[in-house]
């Protein structure tokens, strides 16, 4: 019966004992108690994060949680490789753990509009301009007035690459622009929201470039990854580190019509199989893709939005100021019908925005901000409840059965993590 299943659904295997693919990091975590937090809940958490893991569609997952700056839960729970569907019981198995670096996928564009923020604070752009002040080419066919404001907020009439664009565009950064030079947007005046999956980061990307001179690798070294000791997070991954990078999988059953049609829309392919194979293409992974492909570990993206919880500081170093951070996470627009992904939305100029009574983030998270990344990683921060969330996964299940253990993570982070009374001045503007 347990092989039929995983055969029909596409899954991965359960070992019988979990205990041998769970790591946790003990020296890293704080007793709960120290943070205001009783260890049922921590247990409570992990306890959900284990039978999300036990529905197969990922045959890994990791996770980070800090709660007011502290580490209350580093933790990796089954295989970065070699428990795939279709991997072989002979291959070699890695075990997952919050250290492990994973393509973050969409969360990038979440930190890459950080950047942009951050470059309107060194006074090298205004992000209310057009994109065309820094890139006259973008304003072919009507693009002229297009700001980078509307691309950061998916507001900027671009959201797909042209129809049948092989894939393998997506690792040529310039043959990627010049399409996008030429395309014809659905719309100029910022009115419509939908959501830009790849393009607007090549967008934002060639901005970097023509006022800094290099490349966005180069930018967020300087800006982040040194002041903050990254070890990882580049937009692609070193190929030093390739062998420790996280496979990704598709799992689950394979979609119908609609669902195609979504990930068509969405991501310009609905072959799943396609789409595994670009994840784990050695040129997708070296490529620079701003809205796609940033690696990181779990730690390391928990401790990036830590950082913008506190205002735009790590340690005693200033990364960006406040008011960076204020204008990042300010919402734009009222929650709307994202006409690409067809659910009602929430977007700052950025990142996507919690809501009451559940959202995103989960319960009660109207003031939490972050970015989902492909299909079910989660990475986030509630001023509310004074916490960093990442919860990475390497499976790529659409619609299939572990959506009700996905919630059941998502309502028990919310719920066993208490509110404080006053929120930081900036969580303001996330209201």
């Amino acid at each position: 019966m347990d092989f039929l299943r995983k055969r029909v659904l596409h899954l991965s295997d359960i070992p019988r004992d979990l205990d041998s693919v769970i790591t946790i990091d003990e020296k890293k975590e704080v007793d709960p108690q120290l943070v205001g937090m009783a260890q049922d809940d921590i247990d409570e958490i992990w306890h959900n994060i284990v039978k999300l893991y036990k529905t197969g569609v990922h045959p890994g997952i990791s996770l980070s949680i800090r709660r007011q700056g502290k580490v209350l839960m580093s933790r990796g729970i089954g295989h970065a490789l070699g428990n795939g569907p279709d991997d072989s019981p002979d291959d070699k198995k890695v075990l997952m753990s919050a250290a492990t670096p994973v393509c973050q996928f969409s969360t990038s564009k979440g930190i890459t509009a950080l950047l942009m923020h951050m470059l309107s604070e060194d006074g090298l752009i205004n992000v209310m301009d057009p994109v065309a002040f820094y890139a006259p080419e973008f304003a072919r066919n009507g693009k002229q007035n297009i700001t980078i404001h509307q691309i950061l907020a998916h507001r900027g009439g671009i959201p797909g690459l042209p129809s049948n664009t092989p894939l393998d565009t997506l690792w040529d950064e310039d043959k990627a622009w010049e399409l996008l030079c030429d395309a014809q947007p659905i719309t100029t005046d910022g009115s419509k929201l939908a959501y830009h999956a790849i393009t607007g980061g090549f967008v934002l990307e060639r901005v970097i470039r023509q006022v800094t001179g290099d490349d966005i690798n180069a930018y967020i070294d300087k800006k982040i990854r040194q002041p903050m000791g990254m070890k990882y997070f580049t937009y692609g991954i070193e190929p030093r580190h390739l062998d420790k990078l996280a496979a990704t999988y598709t799992t689950g059953p394979r979609p119908g019509l609609l669902l195609r049609a979504l990930l068509k829309r969405a991501l310009g392919t609905a072959d799943l199989s396609s789409l595994e194979s670009m994840c784990n293409d050695p040129r997708f992974q070296d490529a620079i893709i701003p809205a796609g492909n940033l690696v990181g570990t779990a730690e390391e993206v928990s401790k990036f939005f830590q950082m913008m919880l506190n205002g735009g500081k790590w340690g005693r170093r200033r990364i960006c100021s406040q008011s960076t951070v204020a204008r990042t996470v300010q919402e734009f627009g009222s929650r709307t019908l994202d006409h690409t992904l067809m659910i009602p939305m929430r977007f700052s100029a950025g990142l996507m925005l919690g809501d009451e009574p559940f959202g995103i983030w989960g319960p009660g998270s109207g003031h939490a901000f972050g970015h989902l990344g492909l299909i079910n990683k989660f990475s986030w921060a509630d001023p509310e409840r004074e916490i960093s969330v990442s919860l990475l996964t390497t499976g790529l299940p659409l619609i299939a059965h572990h959506i009700p253990a996905m919630v059941n993570v998502m309502r028990a982070i919310g719920n066993r993590t208490p509110k404080v009374a006053e929120l930081p001045p900036f969580a303001l503007s996330a209201a």
